[in-house]
């Protein structure tokens, strides 16, 4: 009976290519979550004191909105 040996090593510079590539990605991810939380931020300052109470906040909460 002979043995079929199943697994084999990754490519050379297969596992830095992965790690640059996830290293890209979550670059990516955190900007795109830090300008959604500008995005937020800036339209909730263009309201009026009163349309932001009626939503439970006060212009002191914008700034720890999407941190």
């Amino acid at each position: 009976m002979a043995a079929v040996e199943t697994t084999r090593p990754a490519p050379y510079g297969a596992i830095t290519t992965y790690r640059a590539i996830n290293a890209l990605s979550n670059a990516v991810m955190v900007l795109r979550g830090w300008n959604d939380a500008r995005v937020t931020r800036k339209a909730l300052g263009k309201l009026s004191d009163r349309e932001l109470d009626d939503i439970g906040l006060c212009r002191g909460d914008l700034d720890y909105i999407g941190r």
